[in-house]
C-alpha cells in the first residue's frame, strides 16, 4: 500500500477529497461503510448497497456505460475505478480532468490494500485499517475440510466461467473449493461437454452477473446428473470492499448446507 505522500503526489488531490465518485459497487459500499457519505457525490446505476444512495446521489450510468456529462457536472476531486470493472478508454477519458484512482484485485490480499489505500486518500486510515484488519483476521480463521472440486459460472450464453487470476477464484480457495479452471485465464467461455467430462462435485451459479435463478438451478441439474448445482449469491464471492466482513460466516453456512 503507497503511503498518504505518495498517494496525494500521484493524483495531486485536494486531501482530505471532498467531492468522490465512485465507479464500483463494492467501492461504493466502502465509502459509505468509511463514513463518508457527505463526500460521495456520484455513483454508478449497481451501487446497490446500501440502498439509500440510490436516491440520494446523483447516477451516472452502469460501470461499463458511464454518463461522463454528468460526472462533469459533479466536478469531482476524486474518482475511484477498477481495473476490470470499468472501460480503460473511460478511464483515460476521466484522467485528462480529473484525479482518478484505480484499483486492481485479484485476491484477498489486493483488495485489503485497495481498503486501506482509500482509507488513506479519504482521510479515514484509521477506520479504514481496523477494517481491513478484522476482515483478515475472519478469512485467516477459515479451516475448510475437505476440499471439493467446483466449477463457478457468472454467464450463461455464452456459458463463462470464473478462472484462475480472479478473485472469485480466491474466494473459492479459501470458501474451501478447489476451482477446475483454475489453470485458465480470467473468464473463459467453456462448452456443456466439457464441464461434464470435468465431472465437478459442485457447479455454483452466481447471483451476478448474470442473475442465474432457481430454474437455471434445475435446468442444470438436469444435465449434470453427477454435479450438485447450487445458487450462490456473487456479492460474496466478487466484491471486493467492506462486503468482505460477512463473506467467511456465508462460506461456513455454504458448506454445511451442501456437503
Amino acid at each position: 500500500m503507497q503511503c498518504v505522500d505518495q498517494l496525494k503526489r500521484i493524483l495531486d488531490i485536494p486531501f482530505p477529497p471532498r467531492r468522490i465518485v465512485s465507479l464500483v459497487p463494492s467501492q461504493t459500499e466502502l465509502l459509505a461503510d468509511l463514513g463518508l457519505d457527505e463526500e460521495l457525490k456520484g455513483i454508478t446505476k449497481y451501487c446497490i448497497h446500501p440502498r439509500q444512495l440510490l436516491t440520494s446521489k446523483q447516477i451516472i450510468g452502469g460501470t461499463k456505460q458511464l454518463r461522463l456529462d454528468r460526472i462533469a457536472q459533479l466536478q469531482p476531486d476524486l474518482i475511484l475505478a477498477n481495473k476490470e470493472e470499468n472501460r480503460a478508454e473511460d478511464i483515460e477519458i476521466l484522467s485528462r480532468d480529473y484525479p482518478v484512482w484505480v484499483s486492481d484485485i485479484d485476491n484477498l490480499n489486493s483488495a485489503l490494500d485497495m481498503i486501506r489505500s482509500v482509507g488513506v486518500l479519504c482521510g479515514k486510515t484509521e477506520k479504514a485499517n481496523l477494517l481491513a484488519n478484522k476482515i483478515e483476521q475472519e478469512f485467516t480463521a477459515l479451516r475448510p475440510d475437505p476440499i471439493p472440486t467446483a466449477i463457478y459460472l457468472i454467464w450463461k450464453k455464452p456459458i463463462m466461467v470464473a478462472g484462475g487470476q480472479t478473485f472469485i477464484n480466491d474466494c473459492l480457495t479459501r470458501a474451501g473449493f478447489r476451482n477446475l479452471l483454475a489453470h485458465q485465464n480470467r473468464y473463459p467461455e467453456i462448452h456443456l461437454e466439457a464441464i461434464r467430462d470435468m465431472s465437478p462435485d459442485f457447479i455454483f451459479l452466481s447471483s451476478e452477473p448474470y442473475p442465474f435463478g432457481i430454474t437455471h438451478v434445475k435446468a442444470f441439474q438436469e444435465l449434470f446428473s453427477s454435479s450438485a448445482v447450487h445458487l450462490v449469491d456473487g456479492e460474496m464471492f466478487s466484491w471486493y470492499g467492506s462486503r468482505m466482513l460477512k463473506a467467511p460466516n456465508y462460506y461456513k453456512t455454504l458448506r454445511e448446507k451442501i456437503l
